[in-house]
C-alpha cells in the first residue's frame, strides 16, 4: 500500500480526510490518491477535526500519533511512533 512509509522506527500514513460524517471510519483506500480515507465526525475548524484524527489513530494502535503535514488540508500525514506497516495493516483488518 503506497498510502504508508517507513521512517525509521516509525510509520508515516497519508490520509484524505472527510469532515461531518456521523462517526469516524478509516473508510477505504484511494488507489488513484494513494491515501486512506478517513471519516471524522468532528467539523474542521479550531483543529477538532485533526484532534480527533490523532486521539482516535491512537486508540487504535496503541501508539502516539502526531500530524506532520496538511493540518489546514484534506491531505494529511500521520506520524505513528514506534509502528511498523504490517503492525498497522493487521490493525486496519480488526478495526
Amino acid at each position: 500500500m503506497d498510502a504508508l512509509r517507513k521512517a525509521g522506527n516509525d510509520l508515516l500514513v497519508d490520509i484524505e480526510v472527510s469532515p461531518g460524517s456521523g462517526r469516524f471510519e478509516i473508510a477505504s483506500y484511494d488507489e488513484w490518491r494513494k491515501r486512506l480515507v478517513v471519516k471524522v465526525k468532528s467539523p474542521p475548524e479550531k483543529g477538532k477535526a485533526n484532534r480527533e484524527i490523532m486521539k482516535e489513530f491512537s486508540k487504535i494502535c496503541g501508539k502516539d500519533v502526531e500530524i506532520i503535514s496538511g493540518h489546514k488540508s484534506r491531505h494529511k500525514t500521520l506520524r505513528i511512533y514506534g509502528m511498523d506497516p504490517e503492525a498497522f495493516l493487521s490493525l486496519l483488518q480488526e478495526f
